[in-house]
């Protein structure tokens, strides 16, 4: 049977520290550990632990760095650390907590302290994620809804800014929704809306790229490390998924059968821009895709929008 206890990342430059913690924790939890900062984002990343105890003094990458990294990727950044410490310092607790650390634990290290930290801090994670599953969830679709979408978005525009990496949208809405709904009804509508999420989710397969429900027929995606060019073609997959599927719309001006339109647009995110402004030029681009006949996709840089 798979394990389904609690993950625990432990990141010590010392390994009998790395020893004393995982003893006190390996009967409750799965432990995992790492020496240094590279590898305990490596293992971040790999096993998206429930919780981190990081030391804070380790050479090269120091702790504080490894956890500010952990916060600015959306796929980790809700993994609650708590950083070991043998100073005990104010200042190491104020920085700390200002990158995003949630507990201390100082040494010399107390197993009833650190079992009761760690397994309260466990306990409130488990809460927070089906909490933050429900709300972030769109009730018709299943897929993420405009609030999730708006939270990455912001998480991958800082990041892929600092490092200086791609970021894409692509925007896109079923044509002539309306003329189906009035055609079909509103239960054949939400049908429809639930088959075109299927497909995109279906379509967009990266681990970290997102698929979302933007508003009414309109949906979203979210493409990290993706140029303009590469999210053209994931938007010319999607459109033809779409197609294929030949959902009837006896309705439509523009085919028999359901389609979409898709606006498309990526740039490196520059640090005095906000990440509204890639949404307005994808924007941008879906309404000329619509205005050039529909079932069709437009790219739009450098203020100009190609086909």
């Amino acid at each position: 049977m798979p394990d389904t206890r609690a993950k625990i990342l432990i990141v010590d430059d010392v390994p009998s520290n790395v020893h004393v913690l995982s003893r006190i924790l390996r009967d409750e939890y799965e432990i995992y550990f790492a020496t240094n900062g590279d590898k305990a984002l490596e293992l971040v990343q790999a096993r998206l632990p429930d919780l981190v105890l990081l030391d804070i003094m380790m050479p090269g990458m120091d702790g504080f760095e490894v956890c500010t990294r952990i916060k600015e990727n959306p796929a980790t950044a809700d993994i609650p650390v708590i950083f070991i410490s043998a100073r005990g310092e104010v200042e190491d607790e104020t920085r700390g907590l200002e990158v995003g650390a949630i507990d201390f634990i100082t040494k010399p290290i107390s197993p009833p302290i650190v079992q009761a930290r760690v397994r309260n801090h466990i306990l409130l994670k488990r809460q927070t994620d089906l909490l933050r599953q429900l709300s972030f969830l769109d009730g018709l679709t299943g897929i993420p809804n405009r609030r999730r979408f708006d939270e990455v978005l912001a998480l991958e525009w800082r990041r892929c800014g600092r490092s200086k990496l791609p970021l894409s949208v692509i925007m896109l809405d079923v044509d002539h929704f309306k003329a189906f709904n009035d055609r079909y009804g509103h239960q054949s509508g939400d049908d429809c809306l639930r088959a075109v999420s299927r497909l995109l989710s279906e379509h967009v397969m990266r681990p970290g790229d997102l698929v979302a429900r933007f508003g009414g027929e309109e949906f979203v995606c979210l493409l990290p490390e993706t140029d303009a060019g590469g999210a053209a073609r994931v938007a010319e997959r999607l459109r033809a998924a779409v197609e294929t599927e030949a959902i009837p719309h006896a309705a439509s001006p523009t085919a028999g059968h359901v389609t979409i339109s898709l606006g498309c647009a990526g740039t490196v995110p520059p640090d005095d821009h906000p990440p509204d402004e890639l949404l307005d030029l994808a924007d941008q681009a879906l309404y000329e895709a619509k205005r050039g006949g529909r079932n069709r996709y437009r790219m739009a840089e450098m203020g100009m929008v190609a086909e």
